[in-house]
């Protein structure tokens, strides 16, 4: 499965990547925070200790400082975070290893 391929795999990725390197902070890191557990039982590799501990406030106090259209835009990236858990979790769930025969 390629990763590159899911719906909003542009933000999560690189969010992804700033855990990995120690970064907490970023709105990618703090979307991939807001939706850890998912992703670690979809079977992606999450560095815990590397977690905003209250990604949500973070990441809209980070986009009230950037934006004016801070809500909006917090409601989108929750959409994008939405989308690409759904898909990871399908593909996950109908990998041919996971089919019982």
């Amino acid at each position: 499965m390629n990763l590159n391929e899911l719906p909003g795999s542009e933000i999560i990725l690189p969010g992804l990547s700033d855990l990995h390197r120690g970064e907490s902070n970023t709105i990618g890191a703090l979307l991939a925070a807001i939706a850890s557990t998912r992703l670690t039982e979809a079977g992606l590799d999450i560095p815990k200790d590397n977690l905003a501990p209250e990604p949500e406030i973070t990441l809209y106090a980070l986009l009230e400082d950037e934006r004016d259209d801070a809500y909006v835009y917090y409601n989108a990236l929750l959409n994008q975070l939405n989308s690409f858990c759904n898909a990871l979790e399908l593909s996950y769930k109908y990998k041919p290893s996971n089919f019982i025969v």
